[in-house]
């Protein structure tokens, strides 16, 4: 896994889909005990909910080979990982969390030829938790794993908002 900066990566998906299969990212909300997953379209407009992966000390190599199965059958060129910034735009106490991941899965040496970034996840958690609270989730595990796949939504959302923005030539026919 090699680490991109935000256009990089966004660069390398436009131009690495092949004629029949588009390159696609898959975004992640990483947690202390769960992973949050949202896949792109293939045109990289618009992110899906996926799954929720559980995230303890033992299962690095088991998080690795979903990455894997999951990269094979989207075709992904990346991941777009959520990263806790404060509110002046530097890192969080949080953010550990995330950088540990990311380093324990370049680790097992399993994603190499994938990359990823990080996108600014401020406010994504409570966002989801406001959308979902009138559903009145009972069950505390379901809601926390519902929140944790709609924040990755709003991660990989917001970025390919602002990347199809910033990097996208405007072709009126490809809406």
């Amino acid at each position: 896994m090699r680490l991109l900066q935000a256009e990089e990566l966004f660069r390398k998906v436009l131009e690495g889909g092949s004629k029949k299969k588009a390159a696609r990212l898959l975004g992640l909300d990483v947690g202390s005990k769960y992973v949050g997953l949202a896949v792109s379209d293939e045109k990289n407009r618009i992110a899906l909910p996926l799954s929720v992966l559980s995230r303890t000390k033992t299962n690095i190599n088991l998080m690795a080979d979903d990455f894997k199965t999951l990269a094979l059958k989207y075709s992904l060129a990346g991941f777009v990982v959520g990263y806790p910034f404060n509110l002046h735009g530097q890192h969080s106490p949080d953010a550990v969390q995330v950088r540990l991941l990311a380093g324990e899965l370049h680790q097992t040496g399993k994603l190499d030829d994938l990359c990823y970034t990080y996108w600014d996840e401020n406010f994504t958690s409570k966002c989801v938790e406001a959308l979902l609270h009138p559903l009145n989730l009972k069950n505390r595990d379901e809601a926390k794993t519902m929140t944790d796949k709609f924040a990755a939504v709003c991660i990989l959302q917001g970025y390919l908002d602002n990347m199809n923005r910033k990097l996208r030539p405007t072709d009126k026919s490809d809406a």
